[in-house]
């Protein structure tokens, strides 16, 4: 457990990199900021004795003019000191941000179908926000406590060593033995609400998707049980969190009433024997009593860091996951002439979903593969696609085994269109685009055109630049499924995978998309997967899968 805590926490402190001036302007400020709070009361404490005739006699004016400057230096210290970090803090969450973003997308799609997406938002979203508190209250904090506990425990050894013994166990106790403890107590709490928070985001989604069914079914009631006790799992955990927080608060602030008074104490002892005077034993005490900001605010920030701990672990797993098919960069660059399977099988979750499996793709014309749900035809264009590897056997493109071709080659020379199309928040124009981006309104009205929707998006009032918050529920699975279709004969690759591309659509859209493929396959290769024996019609060759197995 000490072992994974330090390892997250250096991982995270190695993220700094050239942010490391920040850091040190942050701990530098911080350190004479702390000692400016410090040394205003110790002479303030001086000034006092020099009024009763008890102390060392210095100039009035002097010590007022000290005495102010301490107080100036203490805000002007800590404004800066906290710019300084949260600057460095925020610039690295942006980094975190960009980094996350590109492991997603790295590891899209075969790991992201796998993983829960509550989790995934909690992760890139309140998991990189607690982040701030290690870079911004974590790191430059330890250093400054340990640079100024130090500077403060030699200037009460000064006063008498057995005192700076006692300040070196005072900081200690509240600043390492209370995190430490705290940390340990909090790992197994703060796992379990971070769960617990990933569960709920997970069913709200669950709930917001499934509103329709959810009343038409008249499952309402359960829903909101479920939301209710998913969120007194959370409470319960944050409950536990914060109890532990009280408890660290009240020790933090006993021990340092104790050691205030045991330096008092030990002190007066001394002066009993003669080792000390008043005026040492009223400045060491003074000193300990204003010292102990820096690991207080260690022991306040144990409170919030077995949370921090369990974020920046998810965040640093999913940034150091590998994906399911690593990305070839110095592969071969093909020109498309036709793809081939060879005895392939494949399984996931040690569960066999294809097995031995061939066929020929030729390099203009329409490719048919019919079966049942869950025949594995779409597992079959994943492999195509090189979503995931296939286990035996050998997936080849124009002649080349697909794991040695160009990631960005292969992108550029297929298209797959899947059963569900995703549109983004912006104008229908730009969803299409997205496949080209910079295909003109042209190109993107013949796209349309071919995919079958073209009429549907001049039908409203602002036609292409029609936003999609403006339709509202305005738009069917069927358009949808045809936006995707334009967007994948947009791409312009040689090489299309269309997945059920006429599940969603009545017969008259669908002889429409037919004639558009048969038109298109003059000049590509199309593999047209679906369970319709009327959509295979338009195939020049068919191939029939069940359970895995093709004839």
């Amino acid at each position: 457990m000490l072992k994974n805590r330090i390892s997250v926490i250096t991982r995270l402190t190695a993220l700094i990199g050239r942010l490391l001036p920040a850091l040190l302007l942050n701990v530098g400020l911080g350190v004479l900021g702390y000692l400016s709070a410090s040394f205003l009361l110790i002479l303030a404490a001086r000034a006092l004795l020099g009024v009763i005739g008890a102390g060392l006699q210095a100039s009035a004016p002097l010590l007022l003019a000290a005495i102010f400057l301490c107080a100036l230096l203490r805000g002007v210290l800590r404004y800066f000191e906290q710019l300084a970090g949260h600057y460095m803090a925020f610039k690295l969450l942006a980094v975190l941000r960009d980094r996350v973003f590109s492991a997603l997308r790295r590891l899209a799609p075969a790991k992201l179908e796998q993983k829960d997406r509550g989790e995934m938002i909690s992760v890139i979203t309140s998991d990189i926000e607690l982040l701030e508190v290690f870079y911004a209250h974590t790191v430059g904090p330890v250093a400054i406590a340990l640079l100024a506990s130090v500077l403060m425990a030699v200037f009460i050894g000064a006063q008498h060593i057995v005192l700076g013994c006692v300040a070196v166990l005072a900081y200690l106790s509240v600043g390492v033995l209370i995190p430490v403890l705290n940390s340990r107590a909090g790992k197994a709490q703060a796992a379990a609400y971070r769960e617990s928070f990933g569960a709920a985001n997970s069913f709200l989604i669950e709930s917001l998707y499934g509103l329709s069914e959810t009343l038409r079914f008249g499952r309402g009631e359960d829903r909101e049980r479920g939301m209710e006790r998913i969120t007194n799992e959370m409470d319960d955990s944050q409950a536990r969190l914060k109890r532990l927080e009280g408890l660290t608060s009240a020790a933090a602030d006993a021990l340092v009433l104790f050691f205030s008074g045991a330096v008092l104490c030990a002190g007066l002892w001394l002066m009993r024997d003669g080792r000390m005077d008043f005026a040492q034993v009223l400045t060491a005490t003074v000193a300990m009593t204003s010292s102990f900001g820096p690991v207080a605010a260690l022991s306040s920030l144990s409170n919030n860091l077995p949370n921090t701990m369990a974020a920046g672990e998810r965040v640093l797993d999913l940034l150091s996951e590998e994906p399911e098919t690593p990305e070839v960069t110095v592969g071969a660059a093909v020109r498309f002439s036709g793809a081939a399977c060879r005895n392939v099988g494949f399984a996931y979750d040690k569960e066999d979903i294809l097995r031995n499996i061939s066929l020929v793709v030729p390099e203009h014309g329409i490719t048919g593969i019919c079966g049942k749900s869950g025949s594995g035809k779409s597992t079959l264009l994943k492999l195509l696609m090189r979503f995931w590897d296939a286990d035996s056997g050998q997936v080849r493109i124009s002649g080349e085994d697909i794991r040695g071709i160009n990631t960005e080659c292969l992108r550029r020379i297929e298209s797959y269109v899947t059963q569900e199309t995703f549109l983004f928040e912006g104008t229908l124009l730009d969803n299409i685009r997205l496949a080209k981006p910079e295909a003109t309104l042209a190109e993107v009205e013949q796209a349309a055109q071919d995919a079958g929707i073209h009429a549907f998006i001049l039908s409203l009032p602002r036609g292409y630049e029609t936003r999609l918050h403006e339709l509202g529920d305005g738009i069917s699975a069927g358009e949808k499924q045809r936006i995707g279709l334009a967007r994948a004969l947009l791409h312009g690759s040689p090489f299309l995978l269309l997945d059920e591309p006429t599940s969603n659509l009545d017969g008259l859209n669908e002889a429409i998309i037919i004639k558009s493929l048969r038109t298109a396959a003059r000049t590509k290769s199309i593999i047209l997967v679906s369970h319709r024996t009327s959509t295979m019609r338009a195939a020049d060759s068919v191939y029939y899968m069940d359970a895995g197995r093709m004839s």
